[in-house]
């Protein structure tokens, strides 16, 4: 029993007391007095949990703005595939034809490594291990 348990069971006793002292003609305002530190004991507990599942959704909207939001639709990898191969091609041509080998070499680096970054960002994680692991189903264990 808390402090606030042991408080009310005081008035509560402290209520029937009076009562029996004063007699029937005061019950009703007593029971009435009574009925109001509870209604202001419930509407206290109310508050305190209201304010904090506010602070909870405020906790949580703030972490989630903090947080990239990582579109992995397959339309968007689709569409950089596609851009990234149409760019090779010029990019191919004129890296080979102003540096020979090493500028379609440098030309190709530049292509794949914008490719492994987008790669990275739309699954981060992909590149340190930390992927998640799926489980494996429940289901069939005793």
């Amino acid at each position: 029993m808390d402090a606030r348990d042991a408080e009310l069971k005081k008035e509560l006793n402290a209520t029937l007391q009076a009562r029996r002292e004063l007699g029937d003609e005061y019950e009703s305002a007593l029971v009435d007095s009574f009925l109001e530190k509870v209604d202001q004991r419930i509407d206290g507990a109310v508050e305190r949990r209201v304010r904090r599942q506010l602070a909870e959704q405020q906790m949580t909207v703030a972490r989630d703005s903090r947080a990239p939001k990582a579109t992995d639709s397959w339309g968007e990898r689709f569409g950089f595939g596609i851009v990234s191969l149409v760019l090779a091609v010029p990019l191919s041509a004129i890296g080979g034809g102003v540096g020979h080998l090493s500028g379609l070499v440098v030309a190709w680096l530049g292509i794949v490594g914008v490719n492994v970054v987008q790669a990275a960002r739309v699954n981060p994680g992909l590149f340190g291990g930390h992927r998640r692991r799926q489980e494996p189903d429940d289901a069939w264990e005793d």
